[in-house]
This record gives structure tokens, sequence and C-alpha cells, in this order.
């Protein structure tokens, strides 16, 4: 059913059916809350499936960008919708392991859709004499393989990935095998 062009959403749940006996047979209440159906239709239908707006593998598209902003994901200009819902589910399970070799892997995982390979240089050093200056280690290194990258992700895209995904004081060097983007 259209209105001047509009989609009219019909309720899920009409108002007129609501109303006491008295009005339910009152054809002005029943007009009046039919209008206030048209209205309140569309957003009882988000409401009725919120947890679908929610998941970025069921969201609209455009939404997902929002869902991004809210897990913390820099929206990535020109990565594919496909990666883009993957990038933001892999932040929202794997935050916990931020920092982490672990967490690096899922997060250059979502956004290559190709098999990743982290490497970490480790660098951990201590003494037991306070006084003393523990031994420098070298700067920390991690070094990230990415194996064959879907369609559409840039080299780019990888590096982004990587720096949001690493401690800010951690260098990284980056290899694509195959398919370079």
């Amino acid at each position: 059913m259209t209105r001047r062009g509009a989609v009219v959403v019909e309720t899920p749940h009409p108002l007129g059916a609501l109303l006491p006996a008295l009005y339910q047979e009152d054809d002005l209440a029943q007009r009046f809350t039919r209008g206030l159906d048209a209205v309140l239709a569309p957003v009882l239908c988000v409401l009725d499936c919120v947890e679908s707006y929610l998941d970025p593998d069921l969201a609209p598209g455009d939404f997902v960008a929002w869902l991004a902003s809210c897990t913390g994901v820099d929206e990535e200009e020109g990565l594919p919708l496909a990666q883009q819902r993957a990038v933001v589910g892999a932040a929202a399970r794997t935050y916990r392991w931020h920092g982490t070799t672990r967490g690096i892997t899922s997060a250059v995982a979502a956004v290559s859709g190709g098999g990743v390979a982290v490497t970490d240089s480790g660098g951990a050093t201590w003494t037991r004499d306070p006084t003393e200056r523990p031994p420098d280690p070298g700067r920390p290194l991690v070094e990230v393989v990415v194996h064959a990258p879907a369609p559409g992700v840039t080299r780019s895209h990888l590096e982004r990935a990587i720096e949001g995904a690493k401690p800010a004081h951690v260098a990284h060097r980056l290899t694509v095998v195959g398919d370079e983007p």
C-alpha cells in the first residue's frame, strides 16, 4: 500500500483493538488510531527486530558503519561490505585480545579474508637488581604475513588493521603472499 509515493507499513499491533469496548465501536476513535498506526508502524517494526540491527551479519549495509563506530573500528573506505561486516564482528569478539598476536591475527584476518600468520619478536627483559638498568632488547617487531587477501582489499586496508590492533610502540612488517593488493 502506498500513500503519495511513500510506502505505508502495516502495523503488527493495531491500536484500535487495544481500546476499551466502548471506543472499539466508535468510528472516529478507530479512524484516529488508524492514523496513529500508520505513524507508529515503522517504529514498532524496527523494535520488533532490533537485534537484527545490532548483528553485523544481518544489519543493513548503511548501519554497519554505525556499528563500527560503536566497537571502535575505523571505517574502511572502499572495503567490500562483506569484509566490513567481518571486521565489525571480529572487533566485538576479540577486543580482549587487543595488542596480542592472537588479536592482531584476528583483526587482520577479518579485513583480509585470507590466511594470516603473525610472528612476535618478544623482547621482554628483566633484572634482579632494581638499580641496574635492564639490557636493551631492541625495538619489538611484529611480522604479519597475509596469504591471498580477498578481492578489493588493499595494502592500506591491511596496514590500518595492523596499526589498530598492535601496541603503539611496536613496529610491524607486512608481507602479502599471492594476489598482491
